[in-house]
């Protein structure tokens, strides 16, 4: 029998521990209170689009497999993302936000990084390139990412130029998009002041694991 995570603002904690048993689909209360919905039936791929030959539904789980880029049907703006996901050594992946859903998400939207990080294949990444990092823009904390084959539960928040990322309970990013005029890779991100957008997940072929995805909107 799988437990359904619930979680509140003040309980990220707990939110976290129950994580390691938790299976996607149904919202606890608490967090349906708070105005979080699902946006994954834990059976179907209905709400995405996009690559959905390259993913499947398994048991309450999101399976990104051939992968490729799987958006959701409805564009958000200012958001609170919560998902679990799992890695394969390796394992390399992204979520795309407020992306237009064509083109490369990481520029004409914004990639917030998935990445085995600690693998001996990534010993030379740049610091902008770690899990959880704003792809080419803004460097994630490390070292908060649990090893390949566990659960780890994130958020990200975007609410106008803010963008804060949660990682197994650690914020690992925090940046003002609006005092960012120079990217650190030195590429145009022409979509890192898109107002809206698709929300994705960004597959490179690796097997990566994903379930209890919700959102709550922000004003």
């Amino acid at each position: 029998m799988r437990i359904t995570c619930c979680v509140t603002a003040l309980s990220l904690s707990v939110f976290v521990l129950l994580s390691t048993v938790a299976a996607a689909a149904e919202l606890c209360p608490e967090e349906a209170q708070q105005g979080f919905v699902s946006l994954f039936d834990g059976k179907t791929l209905d709400g995405w689009k996009g690559a959905t030959e390259g993913y499947s539904a398994e048991d309450g789980l999101l399976i990104c497999g051939r992968g490729g880029n799987l958006y959701t049907d409805k564009e958000y703006a200012s958001f609170i993302f919560r998902f679990e996901f799992k890695l394969p050594p390796g394992g390399n992946n992204g979520v795309g936000i407020r992306t237009p859903g064509k083109g490369d998400a990481a520029y004409a939207g914004m990639e917030i990084q998935i990445l085995d990080d600690g693998h001996e294949r990534y010993k030379n990444i740049r610091p902008y390139q770690a899990h959880g990092s704003i792809y080419g823009v803004a460097p994630a904390k490390r070292g908060f990412l649990k090893p390949a084959g566990e659960w780890n539960a994130e958020e990200i928040m975007a609410d106008g130029s803010h963008i804060k990322v949660t990682l197994n309970g650690e914020v690992i990013v925090d940046a003002d998009l609006s005092k960012i005029d120079k990217t650190m890779d030195g590429r145009s991100h022409p979509g890192l002041h898109n107002e809206k957008g698709y929300i994705g997940f960004l597959g490179h072929g690796a097997r990566i694991e994903f379930r209890n995805l919700r959102i709550k909107e922000l004003p």
